[in-house]
């Protein structure tokens, strides 16, 4: 018997695969077994305000090519969730196109500055430093700075602390497992501890975006992916203009899967994959 049998709507083995597929394929983040009761309760409202009777023909709804609901799908399940080197092709660019260049144009100062908006517990801005590590061999010689900014005190906490239970790097490769992640001493149990290399080049702080914003920039790139989303167009327009005064000229904005500039802001011109570069 399905343990979900009971409950107000059934959710099968094969709708659970059926949303894990969904999940990864557009956004990067792999949903264990473990994330089925939490994939119910967040969906099962959506089927709720809909009126439909079942998550098959709900999965119907978000598989269309005309449908409109894959962001409420995609929005329900990523709240409060992040992954490593989520949006994979994010970091394939940073490492291909950003850091080369910025190896190139900096190379009299080697100095590099970066934003992380809307960081949650952290994965993002270390998959940056990841990146970063990865794309410089010199990187001593460099002088980078990582700022890592999020509302919840909390989240930031767990970021700063750098451990995480390991089912959150299973999906890395092993490699990058071994080269930035530690097990045993100085990690809990089933937990794995963040490479110091990586913290040393992050700073975590508290920040409420619709309030002043005490930094000053410039930042040579930034992300903030799945943040704006949640705010008006109005608002959305205000955030563009702040984010582009602080990114130099042609630096890159990196944007979350299901947000857009268009018809928003026309200070950043697209280079598409929800990847913006300043042009004013």
């Amino acid at each position: 018997m399905n343990e979900f049998d009971d409950k107000e709507f059934t959710l099968t083995d094969k709708d659970f695969e059926q949303i894990r597929s969904f999940v990864k394929q557009h956004t990067g983040i792999t949903l264990s077994e473990a994330k089925k009761t939490m994939v119910y309760g967040r969906l099962s409202r959506r089927l709720r305000k809909l009126r439909i009777p079942s998550f098959k023909e709900y999965l119907a709804i978000v598989a269309r090519d005309d449908s409109d609901e894959l962001v409420n799908f995609i929005n329900a399940i990523t709240t409060n969730l992040t992954s490593f080197f989520r949006e994979e092709h994010h970091f394939d660019y940073l490492k291909n196109t950003i850091i080369p260049q910025l190896r190139l144009k900096k190379n009299s100062d080697q100095k590099i500055r970066i934003w992380s908006a809307g960081c949650s517990t952290g994965e993002e801005p270390y998959s940056i430093a990841i990146a970063l590590h990865e794309s410089l061999p010199d990187i001593e010689e460099w002088d980078i700075k990582i700022l890592a900014t999020d509302l919840d005190t909390n989240v930031l906490a767990h970021g700063e602390n750098g451990i995480y239970d390991i089912e959150r790097i299973s999906a890395l490769s092993p490699e990058r497992k071994q080269a930035w992640f530690l097990k045993g001493r100085g990690a809990q149990q089933g937990s794995v501890k963040i490479d110091s290399r990586l913290r040393n080049l992050i700073t975590f702080k508290q920040l409420n975006l619709m309030q002043q914003w005490p930094m000053k920039g410039p930042f040579d790139f930034m992300f903030c992916r799945n943040v704006v989303i949640y705010f008006d167009k109005d608002t959305q327009k205000i955030l563009y203009n702040k984010y582009a005064n602080l990114i130099v000229d042609d630096g890159c904005l990196f944007l979350g899967h299901s947000e857009s500039m268009y018809k928003v802001c026309d200070r950043f011109a697209s280079l598409g994959h929800t990847i913006y570069k300043k042009i004013c």
